[in-house]
């Protein structure tokens, strides 16, 4: 059995002070109704990628939220993963089609981030953390900052190679009106943003945002189309101080040995990739993970132009978490969007040339979870 990924649907991203959640997701998942051209009574089963609702806003019960909104009746579910729960919603999904349990499955991530104080918000996203880091006052950018030190140590990844991830993205973001911040900046403006947490600089950060992301798949063994052909989920230690090592993710190759083989492909195959740059550290160990380059070259790798449009394999062409925005629930059916339209080959100004065989890597925390997909046409 195929499954297809057969309708889209994105919001705008960013500070959407004229928009609820629900009218987010409801947006959002119209658009992929339409594309699908499918009659919404087929759809089997709604799985909703969230994970602040209910505290930032008491909304607990959010599937059948959406579900009813829509006129459905059928079976609907909220997925938590922290920032990888839109990612885990579509691996739910998938499995419930491989299951033979659904034939047409709406998936939808949403999130609204910026009606709450950001004090607020990270609190709430520090509920991604262990116990013991909220306990000594860790937030998410030390915790990466402390993974992004611990690599400069070791293999001598500089600030300026952090940068050039910042800047690479912003530009992708610049051809995407979906993006939060549409606009293009320079290496010497990240470097001289202020410390968040050394060596984090504000510029490294990706920002509070507002937004939802639906996908439509089907069981669909027709020869036409984008399928995704591998989708597994690994996972590590929640605490950060009880890792093997600070300067890899580990479920991340774990995820993407699992999704490889399925898809019978390996990362020699990959055109194109989107994958979870909240800091840009994040991206350089991306790079170094999945197999892109060797262990501890991820910062030349970005540098060298590589994963930039019209590089070897160009990545996070969306603008990434950085620069299209992170509304965290949202994030992992995002990016199955953009890997989508790639293949489609209706990308406009970030189309990728001859794309036919995308990756996407959705992390939950500092990569306790990450979920890996491999789409083809």
């Amino acid at each position: 059995m195929k499954i297809k990924v057969a309708g889209i649907g994105l919001t705008k991203f960013g500070e959407l002070w004229d928009k609820s959640l629900l009218d987010l997701a409801l947006e959002a998942s119209l658009d992929a109704i339409k594309d699908a051209k499918i009659d919404k009574n087929k759809i089997d089963a709604v799985f909703v990628g969230n994970m602040l609702i209910g505290k930032i806003a008491g909304q607990d019960h959010l599937g059948p939220v959406v579900t009813s909104s829509l006129g459905l009746s059928s079976a609907s579910f909220r997925i938590e993963g922290a920032c990888a729960s839109g990612g885990l919603a579509v691996h739910l999904a998938i499995q419930g089609i491989l299951a033979g349990t659904y034939k047409n499955v709406l998936v939808v991530g949403a999130e609204k981030m910026t009606d709450a104080p950001a004090g607020q918000i990270t609190w709430a996203l520090m509920g991604a953390s262990s116990s013991q880091e909220r306990k000594a006052g860790l937030t998410f950018p030390a915790l990466y900052a402390l993974i992004a030190e611990a690599h400069m140590q070791k293999y001598g990844t500089t600030r300026k190679q952090l940068a050039e991830v910042s800047v690479k993205n912003h530009y992708h973001a610049s051809l995407n009106k979906k993006a939060q911040y549409p606009f293009e900046i320079t290496v010497e403006k990240v470097l001289q943003s202020g410390l968040v947490s050394s060596p984090i600089s504000l510029l490294d950060c990706s920002p509070i945002t507002d937004g939802a992301a639906a996908v439509i798949l089907s069981a669909d063994d027709s020869s036409k189309g984008v399928f995704i052909t591998g989708s597994a989920v690994a996972c590590d230690t929640i605490d950060l101080a009880q890792r093997e090592s600070l300067t890899e993710l580990k479920a991340t190759k774990l995820a993407a040995t699992v999704a490889f083989k399925q898809a019978g492909l390996g990362i020699e195959d990959i055109k194109i990739a989107e994958v979870h740059d909240c800091f840009t550290i994040g991206e350089i160990l991306a790079m170094e993970d999945l197999g892109f380059c060797p262990k501890g070259e991820g910062g030349k790798f970005i540098a060298s132009k590589a994963t930039g449009l019209g590089g070897r394999c160009p990545v996070n062409t969306s603008g990434g978490l950085k620069a299209c925005g992170h509304p965290v629930g949202a994030t992992g059916v995002k990016q199955i969007i953009e890997i989508t339209e790639q293949l489609r080959q209706t990308a406009g100004l970030r189309q990728v040339k001859d794309a036919n065989c995308g990756l996407t890597q959705n992390v939950g925390g500092t990569g306790a979870t990450v979920v890996v997909h491999v789409l083809q046409n």
